[in-house]
This record gives structure tokens, sequence and C-alpha cells, in this order.
């Protein structure tokens, strides 16, 4: 039996994930020297910064801005209930892949929701 999640559009995923890059972006500028100042480990340090507040965020909130912006929320695909710290970290390392991101099953879920048994649902 799973929680009875409602799928969320394929765009309302984008816009969020477009959302939470750009927040990034900006906090790594304004603590670099500006937008179009030139770090050659600029775009490391918005990795790195986007990995950690999508892990941390998704273990402590059920999301990211970006998430919670667009109306939605991650939670275990069994209860609904919210992600361990270990499930957040799974599906965090898998989104930062991007193919298991973009590849989704019959429910709507893609590889890095079903091996961390987590869900994007509407909130």
């Amino acid at each position: 039996m799973s929680y009875p999640f409602i799928r969320t559009t394929y765009g309302r995923r984008m816009g969020a994930l477009a959302l939470d890059w750009l927040a990034c972006m900006s906090i790594v500028g304004a603590f670099s020297g500006g937008l179009f100042a030139v770090d050659p480990l600029r775009p490391l340090w918005i990795f790195l910064l986007f990995f950690a507040q999508m892990w941390i965020f998704t273990a402590l909130k059920g999301g990211t801005l970006g998430h919670h912006l667009f109306g939605m929320k991650v939670v275990r695909f069994e209860d609904g209930g919210p992600l361990s710290i270990g499930q957040a970290l799974i599906r965090t390392i898998l989104v930062m892949l991007v193919v298991t991101a973009v590849t989704f099953d019959e429910n709507g879920r893609g590889i890095h929701e079903r091996l961390s048994g987590s869900v994007l649902t509407r909130s």
C-alpha cells in the first residue's frame, strides 16, 4: 500500500529546480564578488550549495524553497511521513545525477524517488 499522493507536473518540478538553482547562484555571487565576477571555482560552489540545501531542507522541512513556493512537498511513499536523513541523502545524490530525475514510472515517480522511497506531491 502506498500513500495516496497527488502528482506534480513536470513544469512545477522544473520551476522549483530552476528557482533553487538561481537562489544558490545568487548566494554564491553575493559572497564571491557579484554575479558577473570571474571565479573558476564558482560552478563548484554553486553545485555544493545546491546539494547541501536540497539535502538539508528535504530532510528537515520536506522540500526546498522552490518546492514550497510551487506548492509541493517530499514525503515517504509508503505512508506520507517525513523522510529520514538517509532517504533525503539518497534522493539528493540521485537528483544530482540528473538522469534519475528525468525518467518517470507509471506513478509519475522518478528513479531517484523510487530508490529513496519518496514521492514529490502537491501540498
